[in-house]
């Protein structure tokens, strides 16, 4: 439809932004490569390619789903062992993807998230679920629900520290700079998950609900307050959480109403290395952890703001909107 010519010249940068992103927050000024255009072409009446982007469920949210529909057939032959694979846009596509995978020997499962974490795009990826079970990817609370029923603590949280990071993703507190975690759960569950909460009151913590089977969420005081509380959790509430393999601390917990509003508001919020917590013993040059798992969820002051639409162009858009749009 367009061509677009000219030139990039080496060494020289200008700064760009902020402005909203697919992840749906405002990213911040950094300095990037400049393409000077020295000529436009384009056929007639050419479709001007353009997407709205920002918090989920925009525009992007759907090209992104359709070209994940197009291509699955060729994950498995690109990546023999890996029969399913899904990247999840209700939290930006790079912050979490999650697998179906074979395991026919011991730790296959650990051989193929390698795999999946060095191809492309998808090396920018910073939590990886997978399983063996075979189940619909789609559906985020039963793939999570199956992977905290087999999980081994000791061995199947592995934190890949200090890698690069999508560079719109600010959760590792460095520009281009986080971690990664591959979380695993394969072969016959070994625990019954808990639905509901029965313990007593947690320090610090002022609202309490589970998301699903052994996923429990929990907010209260916020990180300016309590930057410490998510490490704090794993002592001084160990043996109220011990039956929850997985619990999050999030901001707030009336905003979680569905699979997009959790996928956005966890994954878009933590970085693996600094914001996931649990007991933990050194086992020669292997960690080993125990459950729970606690991911502290919360909005950290280094992070950019979370992208919110201008009143005055939603009420410009609604006023033009039949107008522009005759047929909707």
């Amino acid at each position: 439809e367009f061509a677009l010519c000219g030139v990039v010249p080496a060494h020289v940068r200008k700064p760009e932004g902020p402005f909203g992103d697919h992840y749906g927050y405002y990213s911040l000024v950094h300095d990037f490569p400049v393409f000077n255009i020295t000529q436009l072409y384009h056929r007639s009446d050419a479709i001007y390619p353009a997407t709205v982007v920002g918090k989920p469920r925009q525009e992007d949210y759907y090209i992104g789903e359709w070209m994940q529909e197009l291509i699955s057939p060729i994950f498995p032959l690109l990546m023999p062992g890996v029969k399913d694979l899904r990247s999840y846009a209700e939290a930006g596509f790079h912050t979490l993807s999650a697998a179906v995978v074979r395991e026919s020997y011991f730790r296959e499962a650990l051989a193929h998230s390698f795999r999946i974490l060095g191809e492309g795009q998808l090396s920018l990826t910073k939590v990886l679920l997978v399983t063996d079970v075979a189940l619909d990817l789609r559906d985020f609370p039963h793939l999570l629900e199956t992977i905290l029923m087999r999980l081994d603590p000791g061995r199947d949280l592995v934190i890949l520290h200090n890698t690069s990071m999508d560079t719109l993703d600010y959760t590792g507190r460095k520009y281009n700079q986080g971690s990664k975690a591959i979380i695993i759960g394969i072969g016959n569950p070994v625990r019954e998950l808990p639905r509901n909460y029965s313990g007593n009151p947690l320090p610090r913590i002022d609202k309490i609900k589970p998301y699903c089977s052994g996923c429990l969420l929990i907010s209260g005081a916020s990180y300016e307050q309590e930057p410490g509380l998510g490490a704090q959790l794993t002592e001084a509430a160990h043996a109220e959480l011990q039956s929850w393999p997985l619990v999050i601390l999030v901001d707030d917990i009336d905003s979680i109403s569905d699979q997009t509003s959790f996928l956005w508001t966890v994954f878009t919020r933590f970085d693996p290395m600094l914001d996931i917590h649990a007991q933990q013993h050194m086992r020669r040059n292997a960690i080993e952890y125990r459950l729970p798992f606690i991911i502290d969820a919360r909005m950290k002051p280094e992070y950019p703001a979370e992208l919110v639409p201008r009143e005055d162009i939603v009420e410009r858009v609604d006023q033009r909107w039949g107008s522009l749009f005759r047929n909707n």
